[in-house]
């Protein structure tokens, strides 16, 4: 198995994310997806081999797909044989996890589109009968197929826990043109990606999206329909009335909530069968998704 690519070190760095590191290349950017991996929104010490890879070349292929129908910031997926997009050289840890990007005006949240009733939407409904200001009917099991998508934002935090708002403070913090326009793409793009992804035998239970403005217009930046960005469940074992088996990092979280670390301590090293494991899913929903292996 490959090294993990735990940080990159290229000219005119202008963000670090949990995961991505962003560089500035003018009016494009270069997103390197590293194999950092993150729970309960603390970065761990270790990284998940290829991680990066699978992050970034999943995403442009859904950029591929959507181009001609939902505007995104997508350009170009950096590989050895275009790599002179790039005004900087690049060595070969650098291809196939980089991707060249047109630069917009990020919009400060987080645009969440859910099919079914799981996660923190779950924990919600239980309390209250609604997530993020939409009422659901009663008697909802958790992992239910919902009656349609929903649209619940968040706001977007780079350090700590992201808030769910409604859809109202969703508008009022970003501008109504743009939260209307953000919310028709995310219910589009989620409607399309979720039959693309049951005919392959698996279900995206919800996902985020993020957008920007370039050129005035909202489009979409960041991933996309990834095992980071997206909850994946395999279809043939779906079972609503609990939680479901998934193709994300959730060995990882399983592995760190029974750790006996607390918020706030440094993280531990994941140990080799986690991390093992984590990348098989990674490699398993790329090649689910796209029919092909990981390059």
């Amino acid at each position: 198995m490959a090294e993990p690519l735990l940080e990159s070190n290229l000219p005119n760095r202008a963000h670090r994310g949990k995961v991505r590191d962003t560089y500035d290349l003018g009016d494009h950017l270069l997103i390197v997806a590293t194999d950092r991996i993150s729970a309960f929104d603390v970065v761990l010490p270790t990284g998940i081999s290829r991680k990066g890879e699978v992050l970034t070349r999943l995403s442009a292929w859904w950029f591929e797909r959507i181009r001609e129908t939902i505007p995104n910031h997508f350009v170009a997926l950096v590989t050895a044989e275009n790599a002179g997009l790039v005004p900087f050289p690049l060595g070969p840890d650098y291809f196939g996890r980089s991707m060249l990007v047109r630069k917009a005006r990020r919009l400060d949240a987080e645009c969440i589109v859910r099919g079914y009733l799981s996660g923190s939407a779950w924990k919600e409904y239980r309390q209250s009968g609604a997530v993020c200001g939409v009422s659901l009917p009663p008697g909802l099991r958790e992992s239910d197929r919902l009656p349609e998508p929903i649209f619940t934002p968040s706001t977007k935090a780079d350090v700590g826990h992201d808030e769910n708002v409604t859809y109202e403070q969703f508008a009022a913090l970003v501008g109504e043109g743009e939260a209307n326009a953000a919310r028709l793409r995310s219910l589009a793009l989620y409607s399309y990606a979720h039959t693309v992804a049951l005919e392959r035998g698996i279900i995206i239970a919800d996902t985020k999206f993020e957008f920007g403005i370039w050129n005035e217009e909202v489009i979409v930046i960041d991933e996309v329909l990834t095992p980071d960005s997206s909850r994946f469940w395999p279809a043939d074992r779906y079972q609503p009335g609990g939680p479901q088996a998934s193709f994300d990092k959730q060995p990882v979280r399983d592995w760190l909530a029974g750790s006996g670390w607390r918020d706030g301590e440094p993280p531990p090293p994941i140990p080799p069968a986690v991390v093992e494991a984590t990348t098989d899913r990674y490699l398993a929903v790329y090649r689910t998704l796209t029919g092909e292996d990981l390059p």
